[in-house]
């Protein structure tokens, strides 16, 4: 794609400030076997990634000790992108890489004409390349290397930690480790570094971390204490704490805490339970959840399981959260047990179910039949939601992954790969009899609005309106209230000059808002990404928020009643909006802010 290859120039250019590795640095022991040696002198080496050539196996070595094993899609014979690993770990230590190169040697003819050994560069310092079209202006994202599901995340003294999956050496799946992220905000992030990297006891899989504000663990008072699931030939539960808030953690010695028999076990989920005095766990355990109580962190005790009939069960049950919001407009609260399904989403791939009910500490009971099914996005790209723990205020915010598994290793990004939806506050709301999870953005992205570039009222009947953007950095914020007729159709258009556009309808009568990005833009990476997504609007629709971003659109009915998060790629941003409607539609307020990050 001509795209890519303009950004694998820039991302080519910006690496060659180093020195390259000289040809006595490389040691070729077999056609499939090599020992590379580190100069002195450089913070960086910058390891050439080529993402459809095999996984080359590293063990990196310092001192003469075995330190890490990672894999790295070394570059053959066409470089993508340009990954750094952190030589100043070592204290001044010698390292080398003793790299296996995967792959059968005699067909290839060996490894001693791969243009990774020629492309190694030194650095002391890592260029971002701000030049890909799709890097999200406001949408917390990697500096470089895969993301996946947002875990660990706790508010502290002002400041909000959000952990996330990381590769940090490829922009597709693997080394996973705790990546760290701060921000004072919930919307400028701070990347601190990875938290947690792999250990003896496998990859460090998604979890979550609490404020240990009385000392119950005995790491000390308002130690943060992380849980996670250790991933190797089998999924068991481990925990590290830390006590500088989160910068740096110390795996507690009587890893794993918790076992099973079974292959899917993962995603440990801990919070403080008032009512008893215990910490509780919540944790997906193949087809179900499970949950433990203790009273220290650290010894678990078995209470319950929920999940047999329950939901949709078309896939894994993964990243599990478990709280307790009010009903708005009741005197009355609920718990909200959250399950993330992958696959088995209401539109293919992933998606976020959850469940309404009673919790108390050591049984969860649904008050919905068994074979219903809740969603709290209706969008393609919405997975692996969680909240913060500690938040203040009595807010429960959380954020999700804005992505899907069926398509997120492909999508067409370069040096790093996915987002983060922004995050939003969940409250909990009845419609019918029946109480459902509603998600607002977070105050704080109000924060982020310039002047408004558009601001208008109109009355609709097939007619239409028609605003164009001085948006061009792509980033902006629709805010529309609105009063149909009853039964109308309304119809909005964001479009580019490239004939590129994603439709928005209210249909009155079915009493729902569809999302169609079938011709938003670049669709050739996935058969299965070009989609229409539906949600129910519980109500008439009388208000939308809408913000876009590089390759997202997020739409906000109703005050979060009817939400969707969907990717889309198009060639420019879409400039244009149009709106029509096929009755009599009075648009009170349309508002247009660009989103600036500050």
């Amino acid at each position: 794609m001509k795209v890519r290859n303009i950004l694998v120039a820039l991302l080519l250019g910006a690496s060659s400030l180093g020195a390259s590795a000289q040809a006595s640095d490389v040691s070729f022991l077999s056609g499939s076997h090599c020992i590379v040696r580190m100069a002195e002198g450089s913070r960086y080496i910058m390891l050439p990634v080529q993402e459809n050539a095999e996984i080359c196996n590293i063990k990196v070595i310092a001192g003469n000790n075995l330190v890490r094993t990672i894999e790295v899609r070394l570059a053959v014979d066409n470089v993508d992108y340009y990954v750094p690993f952190d030589l100043s770990e070592y204290d001044g230590k010698k390292v080398l890489f003793d790299i296996h190169v995967n792959g059968n040697s005699r067909l290839t003819g060996g490894i001693k004409d791969h243009v990774c050994w020629r492309d190694m560069k030194y650095t002391d310092t890592v260029e971002i390349n701000a030049g890909e079209p799709f890097r999200p202006v406001y949408h917390h994202a990697p500096e470089w290397g895969w993301m996946n599901d947002p875990n660990g995340m706790f508010y502290k003294d002002g400041v909000w930690h959000l952990y996330y999956q990381l590769n940090p050496y490829g922009s597709q799946w693997g080394n996973i480790s705790w990546g760290h992220s701060t921000s004072k905000d919930l919307v400028n992030w701070t990347n601190e570094g990875v938290a947690l990297v792999p250990d003896g006891h496998g990859m460090v899989f998604s979890g979550s971390s609490v404020v240990d504000k009385d000392n119950t663990a005995g790491f000390g008072k308002d130690a943060i204490v992380a849980f996670y699931t250790s991933a190797a030939e089998s999924q068991t539960q481990s925990m590290a704490y830390s006590t500088d808030d989160g910068k740096t953690f110390t795996r507690y010695e009587g890893n794993p805490i918790i076992v099973a028999d079974i292959p899917d076990f993962r995603d440990p989920h801990v919070f403080r339970h008032e009512q008893t005095g215990h910490w509780i766990m919540i944790l997906a355990a193949g087809q179900e959840m499970r949950i433990y109580s203790s009273a220290n962190l650290k010894d678990w005790t078995y209470e319950s399981s929920f999940g047999k009939e329950y939901g949709s069960h078309a896939g894994v049950w993964e990243c599990p959260d478990l709280f307790e919001l009010p009903v708005e407009g009741t005197n009355e609260k609920k718990w909200v047990l959250v399950c993330n399904i992958n696959p088995g989403g209401p539109f293919g791939g992933s998606a976020t179910q959850y469940f309404t009910g009673t919790f108390d500490g050591h049984k969860f009971t649904c008050d919905t039949k068994p074979e219903v099914t809740k969603w709290m996005d209706y969008g393609k790209d919405h997975y692996a939601a969680v909240s913060f723990d500690n938040a203040p205020d009595g807010r429960r915010v959380m954020i999700a992954w804005m992505s899907n598994w069926q398509y997120a290793n492909q999508v067409p990004t370069v040096q790093f790969r996915s987002a983060n939806a922004i995050a939003r506050d969940v409250y909990l709301f009845r419609d019918k009899g029946v109480d459902y999870v509603g998600s607002r953005p977070v105050a704080e992205m109000t924060a982020m609005r310039g002047d408004a570039v558009v601001s208008k009222k109109a009355t609709l009947g097939r007619l239409s309106v028609k605003n164009m953007f001085k948006a061009p950095s792509g980033a902006y914020e629709i805010d529309l209230a609105m009063a149909p007729q009853d039964g109308a159709t309304v119809k909005m258009m964001l479009s580019n000059q490239k004939g590129e556009y994603v439709t928005i309808v209210y249909d009155g009568n079915m009493g729902t808002l569809s999302f169609d990005r079938r011709q938003g833009g670049d669709k050739s990476f996935s058969e299965l990404f070009p989609a229409v997504t539906t949600a129910p609007v519980h109500g008439k629709l009388t208000s939308l928020r809408i913000f876009v971003d590089k390759s997202s659109v997020e739409v906000f009915g109703n005050d979060g009643r009817a939400v969707m998060t969907n990717l889309v790629f198009p060639a420019e941003p879409y400039n244009t909006l149009t709106i029509n409607s096929d009755k009599k539609t009075t648009v009170s307020s349309l508002k247009v802010y660009p989103l600036i990050k500050k």
